[in-house]
């Protein structure tokens, strides 16, 4: 459930402090993030989706991930709202307020939870299914299993279905790492990255699955932005080529070598409205 607009943030104050993900590696070049993430900005604009930007905080190095401190959602019942992440690593705690705030500003309701002692990190691990109908959650590295619970039970009061995935790959630590929902009936995966029930339940939910090997999902391929026509990657190999042929995407090739150098790629730095 995509929307025409998404929100970035700046990479003016990000850097590798610390090991979050095993992907993590310093240092990085700041003038070529900057340029990357330009490009980035730019192949957005010409999907067709309008881009706003957050003000980047000072400290908060992970902040240009946008995709982590909020869920962002639409119910008829309450409208436009936002549901706060419960970051597992300290050093992404204090995003959360500033992204929230943002929302609250431009009338988003706020959905809070109890998450004390559970884990929670928004559309890394909580994806729309591109026709609204239910949300797909990933859980076992950052999100925990009591925080996807509790989400649940959230959604539930709005009526819309939950379903937990529990990831079992390190290298796939939130779900928008491992799973890419291309339309309402077709998806790419990554099958090393699932327990066999959470496949089950994906096989189950799609009418048309791809795989692909672990090898281009650790390139970030699963982690591409879907808008009007367009599949938004750092990479394309023949396998991911075939796939777009055949769901009529047009591949649009970013290089975000930077951000990879910290566990991301293109999904994890942006959010839809």
């Amino acid at each position: 459930m995509a929307g025409n607009a998404v929100l970035l943030c700046p990479p003016t104050h990000f850097e590798v402090r610390d090991r979050k993900n095993p992907y993590m590696h310093a240092p990085i070049d700041r003038e070529k993030a900057q340029r990357q993430w330009e490009e980035l900005r730019l192949a957005l604009r010409e999907a067709g989706l309008q881009v706003e930007t957050i003000e980047p905080v000072p400290e908060l190095e992970d902040m240009v991930f946008a995709a982590n401190p909020v869920f962002v959602g639409y119910q008829e019942k309450i409208g436009k709202f936002v549901v706060p992440s419960e970051m597992k690593h300290p050093s992404r705690h204090r995003e959360v307020p500033y992204y929230v705030e943002w929302f609250r500003k431009r009338g988003y309701e706020v959905v809070a939870l109890d998450l004390r002692g559970e884990y929670l990190e928004g559309h890394g691990d909580l994806l729309w299914h591109p026709d609204g109908s239910r949300i797909w959650a990933g859980y076992g590295f950052r999100s925990t299993r009591g925080g996807i619970e509790k989400f649940r039970a959230a959604m539930r009061n709005l009526s819309i279905p939950v379903i937990p995935l529990h990831l079992v790959d390190e290298y796939c630590y939130h779900l928008d790492a491992a799973l890419s929902p291309l339309n309402a009936e077709a998806a790419i995966l990554c099958p090393d990255a699932f327990s066999s029930d959470a496949l089950e339940k994906l096989h189950q939910g799609w009418r048309r699955i791809y795989e692909l090997s672990r090898e281009d999902t650790t390139r970030f391929l699963c982690n591409g932005i879907v808008a009007n026509g367009y599949y938004i990657v750092p990479h394309l190999s023949k396998d991911l080529a075939h796939v777009l042929e055949q769901e009529r995407l047009t591949p649009v090739v970013v290089d975000l070598s930077e951000f990879e150098k910290s566990g991301g790629g293109p999904f994890c730095m942006k959010n839809f409205l």
